[in-house]
């Protein structure tokens, strides 16, 4: 089995934050591949799921994003679902907006929910990094994430966690790299190449 946990704050107040598009990218994956509707389980919601005839939980802490690792830990030692099978869905300020990459292990970057998993759960997993851009400043940075996505931005934000969901069969068959190519392939189709970090001309 694989886990596919999307980080986010609970409650309504926090659904269109840019900190919550983990949270959007699993419910994507989850309308796409029509579970059952998301139920309490693991301090969290969480539905499962049949993609590419591969078992995957579908996991939403409910935590706030500094307790992550609590929810994401109780699902792991439930199924006992390894490390590596668990792929983690989060903001990403280092990345240009529009953008996904992957990495397996690694710094935390001050992500508090990372490091709340890497706390609990030990550190070597893959982590899926979407790309949300970054204010300019540090100082900024607490609020800009928690801030609501623009409307000019959330054409790539549906754009991305629909390509997500279309191409979750290779994350559930273990092929990052492919996942990845696909994701790069369809955001440029969708004539977002261009979208740029925040801040520059």
């Amino acid at each position: 089995m694989k886990l596919f946990a999307g980080l986010g704050n609970p409650g309504g107040k926090y659904a269109g934050n840019r900190h919550n598009i983990g949270f959007m990218a699993i419910d994507a994956i989850a309308r796409r591949h029509a579970t059952a509707p998301f139920r309490s389980r693991f301090q969290g919601e969480a539905t499962e799921a049949t993609i590419a005839g591969e078992k995957v939980l579908l996991l939403k802490p409910l935590t706030y994003m500094n307790e992550s690792g609590r929810s994401v830990g109780e699902a792991m030692r439930f199924f006992k679902i390894a490390l590596a099978d668990i792929y983690v869905f989060h903001d990403e300020l280092d990345l240009p907006p529009a953008k996904l990459r992957i990495k397996s292990g690694g710094g935390n970057a001050g992500h508090n929910g990372l490091r709340s998993i890497s706390a609990l759960c030990g550190n070597d997993y893959p982590r899926v990094r979407l790309g949300i851009g970054h204010p300019g400043v540090k100082e900024l940075v607490h609020g800009y994430v928690l801030s609501d996505f623009g409307k000019a931005e959330r054409l790539w934000v549906e754009d991305l966690c629909a390509a997500i969901a279309d191409d979750a069969e290779y994350l559930a068959r273990g092929d990052a790299p492919g996942f990845q190519n696909r994701i790069h392939l369809a955001m440029d189709a969708k004539g977002h190449r261009d979208v740029k970090r925040l801040g520059e001309k």
